[in-house]
């Protein structure tokens, strides 16, 4: 069982959370946890980029200058592949790249929980009694971060009524914001620290973050 201690705004303890390890997969799982981020980083990528070959590229076919005579390498047109802005060699052509990778659904739920297993273990989880904010304030969000004792990137984990927080957090360098029913293994890896609040945190933890008709799903 974690312990997790619960912080004010001012960085003071005033609360504990247990955790059971058996909910987060009972022990951190590095070659789920690698399977799981190179999956979320595949289905990132668009697919789309493309080059031109030399007879694709805008210019004249002209050779630049004679061939003798001028103590200078020979040169062709200006859309040779060895000159900037000129054609490459073998030009990506497809329609359509397809990097796309999938994982079963119970892996996928385990790897997202396995990385907040991974977090809590290093002491990574900053949880707050109430992330809740009167109005948008960015500098009364960096007094909080500063007394939590973040110092690297941040994942901030927000319910529904943190709209104030989320605007308070999305001016500071190296801080992130996700919905607490958004929450995955690849943002979770790519951050340092995560800053969720208990009921957020206590929501993930039992289910109750999702909508009941897509609860499982999101999972």
């Amino acid at each position: 069982m974690i312990e997790l201690p619960i912080y004010n705004k001012q960085g003071k303890k005033v609360d504990t959370l247990a955790i059971d390890e058996a909910q987060l997969g009972d022990e951190v799982r590095p070659a789920l946890l690698k399977q799981a981020y190179v999956m979320f980083h595949a289905n990132r990528r668009q697919g789309s980029a493309r080059t031109k070959s030399r007879g694709m590229v805008d210019g004249s076919t002209r050779k630049l200058y004679r061939q003798k005579g001028t103590g200078r390498a020979r040169a062709g047109s200006r859309r040779t592949l060895l000159r900037k802005g000129g054609g490459v060699a073998f030009a990506k052509k497809k329609t359509k790249a397809e990097f796309r990778l999938d994982m079963p659904k119970k892996m996928r739920r385990l790897a997202n929980r396995n990385a907040l297993l991974a977090k809590l273990v290093d002491n990574e989880v900053k949880c707050v009694d109430d992330l809740g904010q009167g109005a948008p304030k960015t500098s009364e969000f960096r007094e909080m971060l500063d007394a939590l004792g973040v110092d690297r990137t941040c994942l901030v984990a927000l319910g529904p009524s943190h709209r104030n927080t989320a605007l308070s957090a999305r001016n500071i360098d190296d801080v992130d914001t996700i919905r607490v029913e958004q929450l995955n293994a690849f943002e979770l890896l790519n951050h340092r620290y995560l800053v969720v609040d208990k009921a957020s945190l206590a929501a993930f933890l039992d289910g109750s973050a999702w909508p009941k008709a897509a609860g499982k799903e999101a999972a």
